[in-house]
């Protein structure tokens, strides 16, 4: 993907066909690049910084469509992690299957989240324990970041899972 000619749906970032995850600060994403770049995989880096000028673009240009669906929540979300620090993989997918093994890849790395990016919605690839119920999701409460909070800053302020996940 070129960082350059970003795509988007509406006026924010919208890379369908793309797995996006990101990486807690701590993690170091070019082990998990370079793995997935030796299986032939296309692989575009963003810094927390890139990631936040980005979606400072988006948010400038964000079409009223965007306010519709979770376009700009996804974007708030990713903007929450970005101001941690969190680092990003946008890693090209060709279906479902090889989007769920990056996120597999990801998620083993230490990923935060992997979320695949179809035509019509957007998937959670790395699901969180725990028996919390789902809250309900919509442009005016945004997206459900499984905390208890229901705020995606206070993923990023937790203390890390066990890196017992996905074997």
């Amino acid at each position: 993907m070129d960082k350059s000619r970003e795509p988007t749906a509406f006026g924010v970032f919208k890379p369908v066909g793309h797995v996006v995850a990101s990486f807690p600060p701590d993690v170091e994403i070019e082990p998990v690049a370079g793995e997935l770049e030796s299986l032939g995989i296309e692989v575009t880096r963003y810094s927390a910084e890139e990631m936040c000028a980005q979606i400072d673009r988006d948010l400038e240009r964000a079409g009223f469509l965007a306010n519709i669906g979770q376009e700009l929540n996804l974007v708030k979300a990713h903007r929450a992690l970005a101001e941690e620090g969190y680092n990003w993989l946008v890693v090209r997918a060709r279906d479902h299957g090889q989007a769920s093994d990056v996120a597999a890849i990801c998620d083993r790395a230490g990923a935060e989240r992997a979320q695949y990016y179809g035509h019509l919605i957007v998937e959670e690839l790395i699901q969180h324990g725990g028996s919390r119920k789902q809250r309900p999701e919509s442009p005016h409460a945004g997206l459900d970041s499984e905390t208890p909070s229901g705020q995606e800053k206070e993923r990023a302020l937790r203390p890390p899972e066990p890196p017992s996940r996905n074997p």
